[in-house]
């Protein structure tokens, strides 16, 4: 062989290369991934990057709630006006960029992977419904980061939250140990016993929704934002190569398809189930305030803080009553103005009539 066929080959070797690399760097990334959803929440089978930063965006949608800005992502189309989901399940897993999710709706790429939460989500469930106190949560166990409100502190209540509640949880009867096929984890292992006591939680939650099954059936929908990072502790320790992130991302999509189904069916079908995958988020989580004397205009004078007027959600239907009453009521005055203004006295009235008939009589 030619010392020009040997660089030539090698010259192709190097381009293809390259290219794999390309194309693999374009194909993998992080993932946003619709495992549940009913059918009149209408997500579209596409390639379609979703942001990070519209996550929360999109949520509120599914749930039938106003954003500030319009998401112009066509990945979600409007759905029915009278009908909504009745729980938004939100599991946000670190360490990796997919899960084998088969059974899953939809799955969209995910760019601009910047942390995000659900508080404004949240903040919307609890004012328009808070006359019934719905279910909110949002779990991080690995940084014991916990938010309750309304139903969630009677039904969570026994839930472990802390990383030695959880623990403790795990040596118990019904854990997930005697459940699941470890094979290379350890159960002495601190990052293996993490990623364990996260798949615990998941076990629980649909455990104590077990219990308390009429609370899917209320008027008010629920909320769930969970955020599992035991698979990012083990990249680290193992690498991704090693037989216990294999293990445990493969026991993770299991888990996770099965506490989608779970969930799904304890909302009697009406319910989304989103996964986002994301191998390291691109800036620390920073939270924004504002102060609520920021403001100098004073929409409401009772009120010396700004605050909006409070309303429930029978906001929307007393309206609709009140206006379109108004509109007959304004349409019969001019039909019955208009008949008696082109009314013949001699002709159409009784009144007239009986009154012409006297007189002629006397």
């Amino acid at each position: 062989m030619s010392v020009t066929t040997c660089r030539r080959m090698k010259a192709c070797f190097t381009l293809t290369l390259a290219l794999c690399c390309l194309f693999a760097a374009g194909v993998s990334g992080d993932s946003f991934t619709v495992l549940q959803a009913p059918e009149f929440v209408s997500f579209q089978k596409g390639d379609w990057p979703v942001s990070g930063e519209k996550v929360p965006d999109v949520v509120a949608l599914t749930m039938g709630f106003s954003v500030q800005e319009d998401l112009l992502w066509p990945g979600l189309q409007a759905g029915p006006l009278f009908q909504r989901p009745r729980a938004n399940v939100l599991v946000v897993v670190r360490g990796v960029d997919s899960l084998a999710l088969p059974q899953a709706v939809a799955s969209y790429p995910l760019e601009n992977p910047v942390p995000f939460t659900l508080d404004s989500v949240a903040e919307t469930v609890h004012s328009l419904f808070s006359e019934y106190t719905p279910v909110v949560l949002q779990l991080a166990p690995s940084e014991e980061r916990l938010y309750m409100l309304g139903k969630a502190n009677a039904v969570f209540e026994d839930l472990p939250v802390t990383l030695q509640q959880i623990r403790a949880r795990l040596s118990q009867d019904g854990s997930v140990l005697t459940s699941l096929p470890l094979n290379s984890l350890s159960r002495n292992s601190e990052a293996d016993l993490l990623f364990l006591s996260e798949v615990q939680v998941l076990h629980d939650i649909t455990a104590l929704l077990q219990r308390h099954r009429h609370l899917a059936k209320d008027f008010s929908p629920d909320l769930y934002s969970l955020e599992l990072s035991g698979l990012e502790e083990l990249s680290r320790l193992y690498g991704k190569d090693s037989p216990q992130y294999r293990d445990a991302t493969a026991i993770l999509a299991t888990v996770l398809q099965k506490f989608g189904e779970d969930m799904y069916r304890l909302y009697g079908n009406r319910a989304v189930v989103e996964v986002v995958t994301v191998k390291t988020f691109e800036a620390p989580l920073t939270r924004k305030s504002r102060s609520i004397l920021q403001s100098k205009q004073i929409s409401n004078p009772d009120s010396p803080y700004n605050l909006a007027y409070k309303y429930n959600f029978q906001y929307a239907v007393v309206f609709n009553i009140v206006l379109w009453l108004m509109i007959a009521l304004a349409l019969a005055v001019i039909a019955i103005s208009y008949n008696l203004w082109n009314m013949d006295p001699g002709y159409d009235s009784i009144i007239y009539r009986m009154t012409n008939q006297k007189i002629r009589m006397d």
